[in-house]
């Protein structure tokens, strides 16, 4: 392994076999990072969820406002009607906080398809909006 170079040539080989060997180690590296965030994934995943129900998320508070509306009214008087205090106040709260960063992630496509449901087609086949 510490075999010595006695000429230039020696040296250049060397020098290739090195950033060879470099390459190869960097390789398995990436690899390995590869398998470990596979690995991990299960875990992120539940970090996240359980992040996503502790938490709110305050972007489009008017969606939002609309949803936890919707949650007290079916959860709290219908579906858990008969369920105690303590499950007719954790329930909805979870429930509330995960649907506020489901709003968030996809208002896009919600509005889109809002705009879509309003807008009709006038007599020349060009969409305008409010029209009925």
């Amino acid at each position: 392994m510490n075999k010595r170079i006695r000429s230039y040539d020696e040296l250049l080989i060397e020098k290739r076999r090195l950033e060879i060997l470099l390459q190869s180690q960097k390789e398995l590296i990436a690899e390995d990072l590869h398998i470990i965030k596979n690995d991990l994934q299960p875990a992120i995943d539940t970090i996240s969820f359980l992040g996503k129900i502790t938490t709110r998320d305050n972007r489009g508070l008017l969606i939002t406002g609309a949803a936890n509306q919707v949650i007290d009214l079916v959860f709290k008087k219908v579906i858990l009607n008969r369920a105690g205090w303590l499950t007719k106040q954790i329930v909805p709260f979870f429930l509330k906080n995960f649907s506020s960063h489901y709003i968030a992630e996809h208002k896009d496509e919600w509005v889109r398809k809002l705009f879509s449901w309003v807008s009709h087609k006038n007599s020349n086949g060009e969409a305008t909006p409010g029209s009925y």
